[in-house]
Protein backbone atom coordinates (compact mmCIF):
# COMPACT_ATOMS: atom_id res chain seq x y z
CA UNK A 1 0.00 0.00 0.00
CA UNK A 2 1.45 2.93 -1.20
CA UNK A 3 2.25 5.23 2.21
CA UNK A 4 1.79 9.42 2.49
CA UNK A 5 3.68 10.91 5.69
CA UNK A 6 2.85 13.59 7.55
CA UNK A 7 5.03 15.96 6.51
CA UNK A 8 3.75 15.52 2.73
CA UNK A 9 -0.21 15.71 4.60
CA UNK A 10 0.71 19.69 5.71
CA UNK A 11 2.34 20.41 2.50
CA UNK A 12 -0.66 19.23 0.64
CA UNK A 13 -2.67 21.40 3.19
CA UNK A 14 -0.77 24.08 2.32
CA UNK A 15 -1.21 24.12 -1.17
CA UNK A 16 -4.66 22.89 -1.72
CA UNK A 17 -5.92 24.52 0.83
CA UNK A 18 -4.60 28.14 -0.87
CA UNK A 19 -2.43 29.27 1.88
CA UNK A 20 0.96 28.97 1.04
CA UNK A 21 1.34 32.95 -0.54
CA UNK A 22 2.35 31.16 -3.90
CA UNK A 23 -0.77 29.78 -4.39
CA UNK A 24 -3.09 32.31 -3.08
CA UNK A 25 -5.80 33.43 -5.70
CA UNK A 26 -8.08 36.01 -6.95
CA UNK A 27 -11.40 34.56 -6.47
CA UNK A 28 -13.68 33.93 -3.23
CA UNK A 29 -15.30 31.07 -5.44
CA UNK A 30 -11.89 29.69 -5.67
CA UNK A 31 -11.06 29.62 -2.20
CA UNK A 32 -14.87 28.01 -1.31
CA UNK A 33 -14.01 25.27 -4.10
CA UNK A 34 -10.54 24.71 -2.88
CA UNK A 35 -12.12 23.96 0.58
CA UNK A 36 -15.16 22.34 -0.49
CA UNK A 37 -17.24 24.32 2.16
CA UNK A 38 -16.42 27.68 4.16
CA UNK A 39 -17.75 27.37 8.02
CA UNK A 40 -20.64 30.04 7.94
CA UNK A 41 -22.40 29.41 12.02
CA UNK A 42 -19.90 32.73 12.50
CA UNK A 43 -20.66 35.41 9.76
CA UNK A 44 -17.21 36.65 9.95
CA UNK A 45 -15.64 33.12 9.27
CA UNK A 46 -16.69 32.87 5.43
CA UNK A 47 -14.29 36.39 4.89
CA UNK A 48 -11.73 35.80 7.10
CA UNK A 49 -10.97 32.50 5.74
CA UNK A 50 -11.81 33.37 1.89
CA UNK A 51 -9.51 36.41 2.56
CA UNK A 52 -6.76 34.93 4.28
CA UNK A 53 -6.31 33.07 0.85
CA UNK A 54 -6.88 35.65 -1.44
CA UNK A 55 -3.69 37.52 -2.73
CA UNK A 56 -6.02 41.06 -2.83
CA UNK A 57 -7.86 40.46 0.17
CA UNK A 58 -11.06 42.29 -0.04
CA UNK A 59 -14.05 41.83 1.56
CA UNK A 60 -15.40 43.45 -0.86
CA UNK A 61 -15.50 40.36 -3.30
CA UNK A 62 -16.51 38.14 -0.86
CA UNK A 63 -19.52 40.33 -0.17
CA UNK A 64 -20.15 40.71 -4.18
CA UNK A 65 -20.01 36.78 -4.35
CA UNK A 66 -22.25 36.46 -1.66
CA UNK A 67 -24.95 38.83 -2.56
CA UNK A 68 -24.72 40.15 -5.88
CA UNK A 69 -23.50 37.73 -8.17
CA UNK A 70 -24.81 34.55 -6.05
CA UNK A 71 -21.45 32.53 -6.80
CA UNK A 72 -21.53 31.48 -3.21
CA UNK A 73 -24.09 30.55 -0.79
CA UNK A 74 -24.99 29.59 2.39
CA UNK A 75 -26.72 26.25 3.31
CA UNK A 76 -27.56 24.23 6.46
CA UNK A 77 -26.08 21.19 5.39
CA UNK A 78 -23.20 18.69 6.79
CA UNK A 79 -23.86 18.03 10.63
CA UNK A 80 -26.65 20.13 10.60
CA UNK A 81 -24.30 23.39 10.63
CA UNK A 82 -24.51 26.10 8.41
CA UNK A 83 -21.74 26.40 4.90
CA UNK A 84 -20.83 28.57 2.39
CA UNK A 85 -20.46 26.49 -1.00
CA UNK A 86 -19.77 27.93 -4.68
CA UNK A 87 -23.19 28.12 -6.81
CA UNK A 88 -21.56 25.11 -8.71
CA UNK A 89 -21.30 22.66 -5.85
CA UNK A 90 -24.94 23.96 -4.43
CA UNK A 91 -26.59 21.17 -6.04
CA UNK A 92 -24.61 18.43 -5.15
CA UNK A 93 -24.30 19.45 -1.21
CA UNK A 94 -28.41 20.32 -1.61
CA UNK A 95 -28.84 16.54 -2.47
CA UNK A 96 -26.20 15.05 -0.03
CA UNK A 97 -26.82 16.32 3.27
CA UNK A 98 -28.83 19.23 3.00
CA UNK A 99 -32.31 17.13 2.07
CA UNK A 100 -31.97 15.39 4.99
CA UNK A 101 -31.04 18.27 7.07
CA UNK A 102 -34.76 19.67 5.86
CA UNK A 103 -36.16 16.37 6.33
CA UNK A 104 -35.58 16.62 9.85
CA UNK A 105 -35.65 20.15 10.88
CA UNK A 106 -39.71 19.78 9.41
CA UNK A 107 -40.49 16.44 11.35
CA UNK A 108 -39.11 18.46 14.50
CA UNK A 109 -41.26 21.23 13.86
CA UNK A 110 -44.17 19.50 13.37
CA UNK A 111 -43.56 17.63 16.42
CA UNK A 112 -43.52 20.75 18.46
CA UNK A 113 -46.63 22.05 16.72
CA UNK A 114 -48.66 19.15 17.89
CA UNK A 115 -47.39 19.19 21.02
CA UNK A 116 -48.58 22.62 21.69
CA UNK A 117 -52.66 21.56 21.35
CA UNK A 118 -53.95 24.32 19.44
CA UNK A 119 -54.77 22.31 16.26
CA UNK A 120 -51.91 23.59 13.92
CA UNK A 121 -50.61 21.09 12.02
CA UNK A 122 -49.04 20.36 8.26
CA UNK A 123 -51.87 22.34 6.80
CA UNK A 124 -51.55 25.41 8.72
CA UNK A 125 -47.27 25.21 8.51
CA UNK A 126 -47.56 25.15 4.24
CA UNK A 127 -50.05 28.17 4.66
CA UNK A 128 -47.77 29.97 6.50
CA UNK A 129 -44.85 29.15 4.52
CA UNK A 130 -46.55 29.87 1.19
CA UNK A 131 -47.61 33.79 2.85
CA UNK A 132 -44.14 34.16 3.71
CA UNK A 133 -42.15 33.41 0.76
CA UNK A 134 -45.20 35.34 -1.13
CA UNK A 135 -44.63 38.59 0.94
CA UNK A 136 -40.64 38.16 0.65
CA UNK A 137 -41.00 37.63 -3.14
CA UNK A 138 -42.92 40.79 -2.78
CA UNK A 139 -40.46 42.79 -1.09
CA UNK A 140 -37.45 41.80 -2.88
CA UNK A 141 -35.62 41.62 0.89
CA UNK A 142 -36.65 41.88 4.73
CA UNK A 143 -35.41 40.60 8.03
CA UNK A 144 -37.20 38.44 9.85
CA UNK A 145 -39.00 40.66 12.33
CA UNK A 146 -40.18 42.68 9.42
CA UNK A 147 -41.56 39.55 7.65
CA UNK A 148 -43.40 38.75 10.95
CA UNK A 149 -44.75 42.25 11.18
CA UNK A 150 -46.38 41.32 7.38
CA UNK A 151 -47.51 37.80 7.79
CA UNK A 152 -49.71 37.46 11.40
CA UNK A 153 -49.48 33.83 11.32
CA UNK A 154 -45.38 34.26 11.79
CA UNK A 155 -45.69 35.77 15.44
CA UNK A 156 -47.96 32.55 16.24
CA UNK A 157 -46.49 31.05 19.55
CA UNK A 158 -46.35 27.62 20.72
CA UNK A 159 -45.60 26.18 23.77
CA UNK A 160 -42.33 23.64 23.73
CA UNK A 161 -41.60 20.72 26.14
CA UNK A 162 -45.07 21.10 27.92
CA UNK A 163 -45.24 19.52 30.98
CA UNK A 164 -41.54 19.24 31.70
CA UNK A 165 -39.00 21.32 33.46
CA UNK A 166 -37.70 23.26 30.19
CA UNK A 167 -41.02 24.26 29.44
CA UNK A 168 -41.45 27.49 27.93
CA UNK A 169 -43.22 29.58 25.42
CA UNK A 170 -41.23 30.44 21.64
CA UNK A 171 -42.47 32.21 18.49
CA UNK A 172 -42.77 30.31 15.66
CA UNK A 173 -41.21 33.26 13.36
CA UNK A 174 -37.64 32.25 13.57
CA UNK A 175 -38.36 28.21 12.96
CA UNK A 176 -40.38 28.45 9.84
CA UNK A 177 -37.91 31.06 8.57
CA UNK A 178 -35.08 28.26 9.17
CA UNK A 179 -37.28 25.49 7.59
CA UNK A 180 -37.69 27.81 4.03
CA UNK A 181 -33.85 28.40 4.31
CA UNK A 182 -33.63 24.82 4.41
CA UNK A 183 -35.63 23.77 2.13
CA UNK A 184 -33.96 26.03 -0.47
CA UNK A 185 -36.80 28.78 -1.10
CA UNK A 186 -35.18 31.77 0.81
CA UNK A 187 -31.45 32.46 1.26
CA UNK A 188 -29.71 34.92 3.61
CA UNK A 189 -28.91 38.34 1.69
CA UNK A 190 -27.18 41.27 2.97
CA UNK A 191 -27.16 41.65 7.06
CA UNK A 192 -28.17 44.81 8.72
CA UNK A 193 -24.88 45.41 9.67
CA UNK A 194 -20.96 45.12 8.36
CA UNK A 195 -19.85 41.78 7.49
CA UNK A 196 -19.44 40.25 10.83
CA UNK A 197 -23.15 40.81 11.68
CA UNK A 198 -25.38 37.54 11.34
CA UNK A 199 -28.57 39.83 11.42
CA UNK A 200 -29.36 38.92 7.90
CA UNK A 201 -31.51 39.49 5.65
CA UNK A 202 -33.46 37.16 3.61
CA UNK A 203 -34.77 37.14 0.06
CA UNK A 204 -36.80 34.10 -2.16
CA UNK A 205 -34.65 31.81 -3.99
CA UNK A 206 -34.65 28.99 -6.41
CA UNK A 207 -34.83 25.55 -5.70
CA UNK A 208 -31.71 23.33 -6.81
CA UNK A 209 -31.50 21.48 -10.10
CA UNK A 210 -32.46 17.67 -8.74
CA UNK A 211 -30.07 15.44 -8.09
CA UNK A 212 -29.79 11.75 -7.10
CA UNK A 213 -28.48 11.48 -3.47
CA UNK A 214 -26.10 8.39 -4.06
CA UNK A 215 -24.66 10.16 -6.65
CA UNK A 216 -24.08 13.84 -5.03
CA UNK A 217 -22.95 11.94 -2.23
CA UNK A 218 -20.49 10.60 -4.47
CA UNK A 219 -19.23 13.98 -6.06
CA UNK A 220 -19.06 15.20 -2.72
CA UNK A 221 -16.79 12.77 -1.22
CA UNK A 222 -14.44 12.93 -4.78
CA UNK A 223 -14.04 16.68 -4.19
CA UNK A 224 -13.85 15.80 -0.27
CA UNK A 225 -10.63 13.39 -1.01
CA UNK A 226 -9.07 15.78 -3.17
CA UNK A 227 -8.87 18.57 -0.94
CA UNK A 228 -8.61 16.64 2.34
CA UNK A 229 -7.13 13.62 1.74
CA UNK A 230 -5.50 11.51 2.92
CA UNK A 231 -8.11 10.93 4.99
CA UNK A 232 -9.62 8.28 7.92
CA UNK A 233 -13.03 6.64 6.72
CA UNK A 234 -13.67 8.21 10.23
CA UNK A 235 -12.83 11.67 8.92
CA UNK A 236 -15.27 11.32 5.98
CA UNK A 237 -18.18 10.49 8.24
CA UNK A 238 -17.78 12.78 11.04
CA UNK A 239 -17.42 15.63 8.32
CA UNK A 240 -20.48 14.46 6.70
CA UNK A 241 -22.50 13.60 9.35
CA UNK A 242 -23.29 10.29 7.16
CA UNK A 243 -23.75 7.45 8.75
CA UNK A 244 -21.14 4.41 8.44
CA UNK A 245 -22.86 2.69 5.67
CA UNK A 246 -23.55 5.89 4.01
CA UNK A 247 -20.11 6.91 4.26
CA UNK A 248 -18.80 3.95 2.99
CA UNK A 249 -20.70 3.41 -0.02
CA UNK A 250 -19.70 7.04 -1.16
CA UNK A 251 -15.99 6.06 -0.72
CA UNK A 252 -16.85 3.29 -2.89
CA UNK A 253 -18.56 5.02 -5.40
CA UNK A 254 -16.32 8.36 -5.61
CA UNK A 255 -13.42 5.29 -6.39
CA UNK A 256 -11.23 5.86 -3.58
CA UNK A 257 -7.46 4.49 -3.19
CA UNK A 258 -6.61 3.74 0.44
CA UNK A 259 -3.19 4.67 1.48
CA UNK A 260 -0.92 4.31 4.60
CA UNK A 261 -0.50 6.82 7.13
CA UNK A 262 2.02 7.74 9.73
CA UNK A 263 -0.10 6.40 12.40
CA UNK A 264 -0.48 2.71 10.73
CA UNK A 265 -4.10 3.80 9.97
CA UNK A 266 -5.41 3.63 6.57
CA UNK A 267 -6.35 6.68 4.49
CA UNK A 268 -8.23 7.16 1.77
CA UNK A 269 -7.32 9.70 -1.36
CA UNK A 270 -8.91 10.63 -4.71
CA UNK A 271 -8.54 8.05 -7.29
CA UNK A 272 -4.28 8.01 -8.09
CA UNK A 273 -3.96 10.91 -5.91
CA UNK A 274 -0.94 9.22 -4.69
CA UNK A 275 1.90 10.87 -6.19
CA UNK A 276 3.71 13.62 -4.01
CA UNK A 277 3.59 17.03 -3.51
CA UNK A 278 6.66 19.26 -4.19
CA UNK A 279 7.34 21.27 -1.21
CA UNK A 280 6.58 24.72 -0.62
CA UNK A 281 7.85 27.89 0.42
CA UNK A 282 7.44 28.58 3.80
CA UNK A 283 4.76 29.91 4.92
CA UNK A 284 2.69 31.71 7.62
CA UNK A 285 -1.16 31.69 8.17
CA UNK A 286 -3.87 33.40 10.66
CA UNK A 287 -6.94 31.62 10.35
CA UNK A 288 -10.33 32.15 11.75
CA UNK A 289 -12.40 30.66 14.07
CA UNK A 290 -13.77 27.15 12.19
CA UNK A 291 -11.52 27.47 9.67
CA UNK A 292 -12.40 24.42 7.47
CA UNK A 293 -8.14 23.85 7.34
CA UNK A 294 -8.80 23.35 11.18
CA UNK A 295 -12.23 21.54 11.10
CA UNK A 296 -11.78 19.34 8.10
CA UNK A 297 -10.45 15.69 9.83
CA UNK A 298 -11.71 13.98 13.16
CA UNK A 299 -8.63 13.20 13.74
CA UNK A 300 -6.68 16.12 13.46
CA UNK A 301 -2.72 14.88 15.27
CA UNK A 302 -1.12 15.42 11.97
CA UNK A 303 -1.25 19.34 12.01
CA UNK A 304 -2.12 19.73 15.91
CA UNK A 305 -0.50 19.02 18.34
CA UNK A 306 -2.62 17.39 21.43
CA UNK A 307 -1.45 19.44 24.15
CA UNK A 308 -2.80 22.64 21.86
CA UNK A 309 -6.00 21.89 21.96
CA UNK A 310 -6.93 23.05 25.56
CA UNK A 311 -6.13 26.93 24.86
CA UNK A 312 -7.37 26.94 21.28
CA UNK A 313 -10.90 24.83 21.27
CA UNK A 314 -14.31 25.83 23.63
CA UNK A 315 -15.71 22.68 25.22
CA UNK A 316 -17.69 21.86 22.49
CA UNK A 317 -15.23 21.03 20.46
CA UNK A 318 -15.01 24.38 18.23
CA UNK A 319 -11.64 25.65 17.39
CA UNK A 320 -11.10 29.29 17.92
CA UNK A 321 -8.36 31.53 15.47
CA UNK A 322 -4.96 29.47 14.91
CA UNK A 323 -1.78 30.68 13.73
CA UNK A 324 -0.03 27.85 11.43
CA UNK A 325 3.54 27.70 10.07
CA UNK A 326 3.91 25.35 7.40
CA UNK A 327 1.02 23.07 8.01
CA UNK A 328 1.22 22.85 11.65
CA UNK A 329 -0.91 24.60 14.40
CA UNK A 330 1.73 26.31 16.44
CA UNK A 331 -0.57 28.70 18.31
CA UNK A 332 -3.65 31.29 18.58
CA UNK A 333 -4.64 35.18 18.00
CA UNK A 334 -7.03 37.50 18.56
CA UNK A 335 -8.18 41.20 18.40
CA UNK A 336 -8.17 43.71 20.58
CA UNK A 337 -11.08 46.78 21.21
CA UNK A 338 -8.54 49.09 19.43
CA UNK A 339 -7.92 46.78 16.39
CA UNK A 340 -4.61 45.86 17.37
CA UNK A 341 -4.12 41.93 15.86
CA UNK A 342 -2.03 39.60 19.10
CA UNK A 343 -0.90 36.47 19.15
CA UNK A 344 0.61 33.80 21.34
CA UNK A 345 2.64 30.83 20.24
CA UNK A 346 1.97 27.46 21.45
CA UNK A 347 5.28 26.17 19.67
CA UNK A 348 8.94 27.20 18.83
CA UNK A 349 9.06 28.56 15.45
CA UNK A 350 12.16 30.43 15.17
CA UNK A 351 12.83 33.99 14.39
CA UNK A 352 12.44 33.72 10.72
CA UNK A 353 8.57 32.70 11.52
CA UNK A 354 8.02 35.28 13.70
CA UNK A 355 8.32 37.78 11.18
CA UNK A 356 6.63 36.17 8.85
CA UNK A 357 3.70 36.23 11.70
CA UNK A 358 4.00 39.86 12.06
CA UNK A 359 4.27 40.14 8.22
CA UNK A 360 0.87 38.29 8.51
CA UNK A 361 -0.65 40.17 11.24
CA UNK A 362 -0.10 43.58 9.43
CA UNK A 363 -1.69 42.18 6.30
CA UNK A 364 -4.70 41.33 8.07
CA UNK A 365 -5.17 44.21 9.79
CA UNK A 366 -4.72 46.30 6.91
CA UNK A 367 -8.22 44.85 4.95
CA UNK A 368 -9.97 43.94 7.81
CA UNK A 369 -9.75 48.59 8.96
CA UNK A 370 -12.15 49.60 11.54
CA UNK A 371 -14.04 46.08 12.04
CA UNK A 372 -14.05 43.98 14.70
CA UNK A 373 -14.06 40.64 15.18
CA UNK A 374 -15.42 38.56 18.15
CA UNK A 375 -15.31 34.69 17.47
CA UNK A 376 -18.63 33.26 18.25
CA UNK A 377 -17.16 30.52 19.84
CA UNK A 378 -14.55 31.58 22.50
CA UNK A 379 -11.99 29.74 23.30
CA UNK A 380 -9.35 29.80 26.71
CA UNK A 381 -6.76 31.64 24.30
CA UNK A 382 -8.47 33.70 22.64
CA UNK A 383 -10.63 35.21 25.58
CA UNK A 384 -7.04 35.66 27.51
CA UNK A 385 -5.58 37.76 24.41
CA UNK A 386 -8.14 39.98 24.58
CA UNK A 387 -8.82 40.56 28.46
Amino acid sequence: MHRIDDEQRRTRLGRRHLLAPSVRTTSAVTVADALVALHATDAATVHLSACARLSRPQVEAVERALYEDVSLVRLLAMRNTLFTVSGELAPFVDAANARAVAVKERRTLLKRLREDGNGLDEHWLSEVEEAAVTELTARGRATGSELSAAVPALRTKITVFPGTKQETVQGVASRVIRLLAADGRIRRDRPLGSWTSSQFRWTAAEAWAPTKTAEAQAELTRRWLRSYGPATEADLKWWTGWGLRETRKALAAAGGQEVLLDNGATGWVAPGDVAPEPPLEPWIALLPSLDPSAMGWADRGFHLPSHHRAALFDRAGNIGPTVWWNGSVVGGWAQRADGEIVWRLLSDVGRDASHLIEAEASRLASWVGEARVTPRFRTPLERELTS
